[in-house]
């Protein structure tokens, strides 16, 4: 963040140093002779306006309105505002003056006459005006880079707190999908010892890629996939003859990345749900890819709703994958739940942008 603000700040001054470069240097363009005599003299007499004008500009830009106007002290402000233009209106005057005394002024100006007090009211009264834009242009551009600077503070917190929020909500998930996986080969133990030391095997390698393998916000489509079959794999350790397993994923996916875990708790809850060991059942899971567009899951399956003595699980699965969509999906994916009878069906569209392809 500093970086940028640095940034920031070098092009301001390469910005103020060029708009006063052009300003300063512009009637130079113009002179149709060498630097030298009275050409010389206009030149230095048209300068202490652009310079009065920057004078009262930074003046303000670097001390009065921090001082005074943003911190409410409009009466302040103004009053040493008022005070610096008339001292610099009368530093121009008296600039003028000198000028006017020391080299006389060029025969096609005597002839309009001696000078006059309401042609020195009317150099004044443009002087004056002129320094007030000064001061009102400094309070523009002041507030606006004001504006910008805590807007970019604003979008950085909200980056930081929507990425402590993520890892919050992936610190719930992971113990949540230990927990649920853990009670599944219980229920092997009993009636396969076998089934349950190839299950503990096949969680070490789950828990590698839940714990270590996926701390970013988005991982390579391959590995989540791979993921999902592994997870499918355990599953069906514990699958009696009753449940029908139906899995359609694709292969060979490269070079698109997908924020982790998403689909998984889809999955836990199927098999939470929808598996029976006493009754006919199913499970059917189905994820599809419409290369650079989006990204489906489809899942159908019987539906045996928990009791509420049973405590597999904490509930916090879809709830979590919500927030977590919000997050990394605003406004670019469709979660949609059915349940119909005794059948239950989830479809789950993530929509791929730029960022995610």
């Amino acid at each position: 963040m500093s970086g940028h603000i640095q940034k920031n700040r070098i092009l301001q001054v390469a910005i103020h140093a060029i708009v006063w470069g052009l300003i300063i240097g512009l009637p130079l363009f113009f002179f149709e002779e060498n630097f030298a005599g009275r050409r010389m003299i206009r030149y230095w007499d048209f300068f202490i306006i652009p310079f009065s004008l920057a004078v009262v500009f930074y003046i303000n830009y670097f001390y009065l309105i921090d001082k005074f106007l943003f911190k409410k002290q409009t009466y302040k402000y103004l009053f040493w505002n008022l005070l610096l233009i008339i001292i610099v209106s009368m530093g121009i005057r008296y600039w003028k003056d000198l000028n006017f005394i020391n080299f006389p002024p060029p025969p096609e100006m005597v002839k309009m006459g001696p000078r006059v007090w309401y042609r020195d009211f009317f150099f004044l009264t443009r002087d004056v005006f002129s320094l007030f834009l000064a001061a009102g242009l400094s309070v523009a551009i002041k507030m606006t880079s004001q504006w910008i600077e805590s807007e970019n503070t604003q979008k950085e917190l909200e980056k930081r707190r929507a990425e402590a929020e993520l890892k919050n909500l992936q610190n719930q998930l992971n113990p949540h999908f230990l927990f649920n996986t853990l009670n599944n080969i219980y229920s092997l133990i009993t009636f396969s010892p076998e089934k349950a030391q190839q299950a503990v095997h096949d969680l070490s390698k789950l828990l590698r890629y839940v714990l270590y393998e996926n701390t970013g916000n988005y991982v390579p489509l391959e590995r989540e996939l791979d993921f999902i079959r592994n997870y499918i794999e355990l599953m069906r350790l514990r699958l009696s003859d009753k449940v029908k397993l139906d899995v359609s994923l694709p292969q060979a996916v490269t070079g698109m990345n997908i924020a982790p875990l998403l689909f998984i708790s889809l999955i836990e809850n199927a098999f939470k749900h929808g598996v029976s060991n006493t009754c006919q059942s199913f499970v059917s899971i189905c994820i599809e890819i419409v290369p650079q567009e989006k990204i489906s899951c489809c899942i159908e399956n019987s539906f045996f709703p928990k009791n509420e003595h049973d405590k597999s699980g904490s509930g916090i699965g879809l709830e979590n994958l919500r927030r977590r969509l919000e997050l990394l999906y605003p406004n670019s994916y469709l979660l949609h739940t059915e349940q119909t009878g005794d059948r239950y069906s989830t479809l789950l569209t993530l929509f791929l942008k730029p960022e995610y392809k």
